[in-house]
């Protein structure tokens, strides 16, 4: 494989491993939903909603996007209209810097899913 296609393959491995973390986050008393898109002209989303009692979805998500001079890599957690975690943008030249800034990003937005959800239950209760 040439460089070009290496770094496709790579991007497409990054892609999945974020799809599957997120999509693993599950919750004992909250029904979750996997969802991933492309964002035109050249990017995706991944992440999984929760649907809490009360009818509220908490979306867990990553992006990242190219440009002609950078890959822009995003994650954010958000309760309907609040945003719990945004991290910021990076625009990186780089599709390694790239890529490494996605896996940092989808530990980032997983690591405190449970506690959330069962914060964002408590309040309900």
């Amino acid at each position: 494989m040439d460089s070009e296609s290496l770094a496709a393959a790579g991007l497409l491995t990054a892609l999945s491993r974020a799809s599957e973390i997120l999509a693993d986050l599950r919750h004992p008393f909250v029904r979750s939903e996997p969802f991933s898109y492309f964002l035109p002209p050249a990017g995706a989303r991944v992440g999984t909603t929760f649907t809490l009692p009360d009818g509220r979805e908490v979306r867990f998500e990553v992006s990242v996007t190219a440009t002609s001079t950078a890959f822009r890599v995003e994650g954010s957690i958000t309760a309907e209209d609040d945003t719990l975690l945004e991290l910021p943008r990076k625009s990186l030249p780089g599709i390694h810097d790239g890529l490494a800034a996605l896996d940092d990003y989808v530990g980032e937005v997983a690591a405190p899913a449970a506690r959330l959800i069962d914060q964002l239950l408590d309040e309900i209760v």
